[in-house]
This record gives C-alpha cells, sequence and structure tokens, in this order.
C-alpha cells in the first residue's frame, strides 16, 4: 500500500448538523488529506449545489422536481464515472444520495433505488458519515447559522429537521457503505473531525485497498 492519502467521504444529515463546517474542516485536517503548507484545490463537493436552477436557492440533485428525474439520475451517474476514473483522489462529498431519498420521499412519496450507485461507492472506498444532533440542540445551531445564513427563513421550522433526521437515519440504515453516527450536539467541529479522522484511520478509511 502506497502512503498517499486518499480518503472519500460522504456527509450526510439534515440542516443545521454542520456538514458543511465539518467538510471544509476535514479538508484542512492533517490526519485526513495530509499536512498542508499551501493551499490548493479542494475536492469538497455537494449534492446541494443549486445547478438545475438559474437563480440563488432553486433546484439541484437533492430537490429536484418529478420532470427533473432523468437529469438527476444522468447527474448521479456522471459524478459515479468520475469517481471511478478519478479513484485515487480524495473526495469529500457535502450531502448526496441519501438526502435525496429522504427528500424526495418526504416531498413527492417517491423512493429512489440507489443500490446500483452505492455498490459503485463501496467499489472505490467511499465511507458515510451521518451528523445528527439532539432535537433540543437544533436551537443553539440555528442561532449559530442565522449569523451567517443569506436564506434565515428555512431554519424556521426545527421540527421538520427533526423529522428529516428520523427519515435519513432509516434510510442510513439500509446502506452497505460503512458508516458512522455522529453527534454534533455540542457544535464542537474540532471534535467532530477528530472523530471522523479516528474512525477512518482505525478502519482502513484513509487509504485505498481496491
Amino acid at each position: 500500500m502506497s502512503g498517499k492519502l486518499c480518503p472519500k467521504i460522504i456527509l450526510e444529515g439534515t440542516r443545521l448538523t454542520f456538514k458543511t463546517e465539518i467538510a471544509f474542516a476535514l479538508n484542512e485536517h492533517p490526519r485526513v488529506v495530509g499536512p498542508r503548507k499551501y493551499r490548493y484545490h479542494s475536492p469538497v463537493i455537494s449534492g446541494e449545489w443549486c445547478a438545475f436552477t438559474n437563480y440563488p436557492w432553486g433546484r439541484g440533485l437533492i430537490n429536484f422536481q418529478p420532470h427533473e428525474e432523468n437529469l438527476a439520475m444522468e447527474t448521479y451517474a456522471t459524478w459515479m464515472r468520475l469517481f471511478e476514473l478519478l479513484r485515487y483522489y480524495s473526495w469529500i462529498i457535502d450531502r448526496f444520495h441519501i438526502s435525496t431519498r429522504m427528500y424526495q420521499k418526504m416531498t413527492f412519496n417517491k423512493d429512489y433505488d440507489f443500490h446500483w450507485l452505492e455498490e459503485r461507492l463501496v467499489a472505490v472506498g467511499f465511507r458515510l458519515v451521518i451528523c445528527t444532533r439532539t432535537a433540543d440542540s437544533f436551537a443553539s445551531a440555528r442561532t449559530e447559522r442565522l449569523k451567517v445564513s443569506g436564506k434565515p427563513d428555512q431554519y424556521d421550522d426545527l421540527l421538520l429537521f427533526v423529522r428529516e433526521q428520523e427519515q435519513i437515519l432509516r434510510m442510513a440504515d439500509e446502506s452497505i457503505l460503512p458508516k458512522l453516527i455522529l453527534d454534533v450536539s455540542d457544535n464542537d467541529i474540532p471534535a467532530a473531525t477528530d472523530r471522523i479522522a479516528d474512525w477512518l484511520s482505525e478502519s482502513g478509511g484513509l487509504y485505498a485497498n481496491y
């Protein structure tokens, strides 16, 4: 095995579980991506990119409309092919197929079968981190998020996030990807990234074993 670090991490969870903050912190974590003396191209991507519409906070890979199903599935297939072609690179994904399943099930009562995707994700070493928090800790997370949010009204209904989290956990339990359930109720990003780094190190997720 070479000494090249190339972890592949999918961060999932409802809003206010600090997935994006954790993604960027992991991208700077010396035990995950190695020591960095200068900044270079980040491997952080996101299923939340609203690239299907030409306006802010529009639709994308997670919240697509039924008529955009073919576009969404082709996008997943394209991402997956890229991961296979660039398998010896590190990838950190901020929300992906579990979030799509959750949103589409809760919004349109349609549950997409991503077994084909997960089989290929496993083959190139992807792992799943489910970010969770206790129901009573969403309020403190919202307080922090409102300091920087450009769309604060999306955080009005905290009960929605609790329901989304329950659905995500059920769907994550069905996943064949190696997974870590990560409680971020304390809002401690460095501690969260350290726990992920420990898990990756202990479970062989830092290097390519394929």
